[in-house]
């Protein structure tokens, strides 16, 4: 059988419960698939293939003695590789950390191998999380598989051009400003950035600690529900940490016929509020996006929402504002790779300050030095309180500008990217207009709040385009019933690029 007719991630570990598969044959195709395709497509940077073989086989046996597991046990999954994990290579794509191996698990590690799925490996990304084409990297650029001519988007562009691929049923990517939101249109797959806190960054090499969030990447909408439903937890060694309420994300995906109706019969009577940002809809957005997105706001609307337009105030900001925060955030956790205490070593260096110079100058990309520089000056007795301070001040703004929405709305529907996916090089040779193509996703993070990216349609070159559904604080189960809502009335989510 191949990893193709598995189905999607439920389906296959349904199968597997019942006999149909076994959990070392569905891993097994996988990284066969991973090995035969991805050179031509860089998804991943370490493959984990006797790991990911040895505890299949510990988790076939566990559900051959009848153990409650999780509704996705024997299903493989794929980390970014700035997830830490047991003595298996984890070097968030810099030259800094080549060869270094963890000697613990993330907390999102934990939860999955508890859950029963087995890491298969981990995904290629932008260094250090930073960047939003996952060009970035020491070990190349992850291609997009509808167009290998073009970028998969990042920074956790390995994950979702990997399900893509077809090389993995599920991908663990973290979010700092579209970093899940972004490759997931890029690439054709769905994927949920959850609230601020709803998932341990136990574990996870930091970029900005205040807006960084790990969450899931799948086929469909449920896939994802049920992956975020086992890392959704509180973790008492994040204190940033407390869970999202505990709700079982995957409850409706699983519930009876009867109890189906029902929530239909109630959606009837209290109908979803849907705010359309249509000032993210004008200006530098591509019309064929556009029109995908507005599409998509009339199924919804089709399917009984209440759909309306308003205007996302001080747009303007979010991207002046992200840019001086993170950056900020990403100097000071980056401090801690100096060439002394791990990490990479100049092997010129004689001196403690040549330690320091040369093996961070020669361990670092260009992008991670590009905020390094910007954050260093950002924090500086001089800039602090005209930029830094500032920037704070706005974030307060912003967040309090998002509590209004949701006075009114349930949800707010905006596009992800203002085009399809770019030629590969052409964010590098132009910055700029990479930070400012995150000027849909940015907010999401400033203010905390989850998103829920959809396929929702392709461009005359036949390049997925896709739409966000962002919803309040801790309020996952109202953006991801939308999303499954939304992917039973379309087929964009199913359809796959010709590998």
């Amino acid at each position: 059988m191949r990893n193709e007719e598995f189905g999607t991630a439920l389906e296959m570990a349904a199968a597997i419960k019942v006999k149909k598969l076994s959990v070392a044959e569905v891993v097994g195709a996988y990284i066969n698939i991973i090995e035969e395709n991805d050179k031509q497509y860089n998804t991943f940077i370490t493959v984990a293939k006797e790991s990911a073989m040895r505890r299949a086989g510990e988790v076939q046996a566990l559900i051959d003695k009848g153990e409650t597991l999780s509704p996705l046990a024997g299903v493989p999954v794929s980390l970014k590789d700035n997830i830490s994990t047991l003595d298996l290579e984890t070097t968030c794509a810099s030259k800094m950390l080549a060869g270094y191996k963890p000697v613990f698990n993330a907390d999102v590690v934990d939860k999955l191998e508890s859950a029963g799925l087995i890491v298969i490996g981990k995904n290629n990304m932008d260094e250090f999380a930073m960047g939003g084409s996952s060009e970035t990297g020491a070990f190349g650029a992850v291609r997009n598989p509808w167009d290998t001519s073009r970028a998969a988007g990042g920074s956790s562009g390995g994950g979702a051009a990997a399900i893509a691929a077809g090389e993995t049923p599920l991908a663990v990517g973290t979010d700092t400003g579209g970093s899940i939101g972004k490759p997931c249109s890029y690439c054709g797959v769905t994927g949920i950035k959850p609230t601020y806190g709803s998932v341990s960054r136990m574990g996870i090499a930091a970029c900005a600690s205040s807006l960084d969030q790990a969450g899931p990447m799948g086929k469909n909408i449920e896939d994802c529900a049920a992956l975020l439903s086992i890392i959704c937890a509180p973790d008492n060694k994040d204190s940033t940490c407390i869970g999202a309420a505990l709700n079982d994300f995957g409850k409706a995906a699983n519930s009876s016929g009867t109890e189906k109706e029902e929530s239909k019969k109630e959606a009837k009577n209290n109908p979803t509020k849907i705010g359309v940002l249509r000032n993210f809809l004008t200006g530098g957005i591509s019309q064929e996006v556009a029109t995908a997105v507005f599409g998509a706001a009339k199924e919804l609307q089709t399917s009984g929402a209440i759909v309306e337009e308003l205007e996302m105030p001080l747009a303007e900001y979010l991207i002046p504002a992200y840019l001086i925060i993170s950056s900020a955030e990403l100097s000071s956790n980056l401090a801690r790779y100096d060439g002394l205490k791990y990490g990479y070593r100049s092997e010129n260096a004689k001196t403690l300050s040549e330690i320091y110079r040369l093996s961070r100058s020669q361990g670092f990309g260009i992008e991670a030095k590009r905020k390094i520089m910007l954050g260093s000056l950002m924090l500086s007795a001089d800039c602090y309180n005209d930029y830094y301070k500032k920037a704070q001040q706005v974030r307060t703004l912003i967040k309090e500008a998002y509590n209004k929405l949701f006075e009114k709305f349930d949800i707010l529907l905006s596009p992800v990217t203002p085009t399809t996916a770019p030629l590969l090089d052409s964010s590098l040779n132009d910055p700029m207009k990479m930070y400012m193509g995150g000027l849909f996703n940015v907010g999401v993070n400033l203010a905390g709040l989850p998103a829920v990216t959809l396929p929702c349609g392709f461009d005359k070159q036949g390049l997925p385009i896709g739409f966000q559904l962002i919803g309040n604080t801790f309020a996952e189960n109202t953006i991801i019933d939308a999303a499954r809502i939304y992917q039973q009335r379309t087929d964009h989510h199913r359809r796959k690029p010709n590998i």
